[in-house]
């Protein structure tokens, strides 16, 4: 294998009796940006899944910092997590809970104190826009507030490398690319960033802001996209 920080070798995965990815291979190198996109149901949030380990490769090989994630154990997973924040296409929030509260979620079930790391938190909830809403509770929250809240939670460990499912797909154009913009700071902040889109005028717009490879998924395999996108 190579020098990536999230590597694939010859990958596929099966899925109810079917193949969903055929022979996959890619190497996300440190503080590069990609886009995956494809049509819905190709397979992006399965191929997001296998890059941290939620999901299992039916063949293959898949590394994380050096490590095959096949052989790790229960307690090396959860060490190989904290190293990549994942923001979800549809963030669960515990709604009983302020939004500081959830964002702060993984310190506690990694079990680090909330208080010692209150400054931090706070400056990241600024740093999305979300200082004034500590307070607030979920059902408070725009669709838009919580899509910030889930890309700051998925930082709130500082990961090496930041995995978005969809994270522009339930907000308006203009969010759309206020979020964009983050996570395109974040690749600025030496974040290896992996966005899966099925929006192509997110990936047009990013093209002014940051050099990104643009990752398709047809018909099980995955292609480097051409530059008519």
């Amino acid at each position: 294998m190579g020098t990536g920080v999230i590597e694939l070798e010859n990958v596929s995965y099966s899925y109810g009796g079917g193949e969903l990815l055929s022979d996959v291979s890619v190497q996300l190198q440190p503080g590069s940006f990609h886009f995956l996109t494809g049509p819905s149901g190709a397979g992006k949030t399965t191929l997001l899944k296998l890059c941290y380990g939620a999901l299992l490769a039916t063949s293959g090989r898949i590394s994380a910092f050096g490590e095959d994630i096949a052989g790790l154990d229960r307690d090396q997973m959860a060490l190989l997590r904290r190293r990549i924040g994942v923001v979800h296409q549809n963030c669960n929030f515990l709604d009983h809970m302020t939004l500081s509260e959830n964002v702060a979620l993984p310190l506690m079930v990694a079990g680090r104190a909330q208080d010692a790391e209150q400054d931090n938190l706070n400056e990241l909830l600024n740093w999305v826009g979300l200082g004034n809403r500590l307070e607030a509770h979920p059902p408070e929250l725009s669709g838009g507030e919580r899509q910030r809240a889930a890309l700051a939670r998925s930082l709130i460990l500082s990961p090496d490398v930041v995995l978005a499912d969809e994270p522009t797909g339930n907000v308006d154009w203009e969010m759309s690319q206020r979020l964009l913009r983050l996570l395109v700071e974040l690749n600025r902040m030496g974040k290896t960033v992996l966005i899966a889109t099925h929006d192509l005028s997110l990936i047009r717009a990013a093209k002014s802001q940051v050099q990104a490879r643009v990752l398709r998924i047809s018909q099980r395999r995955l292609q480097l996209a051409g530059a008519d996108l």
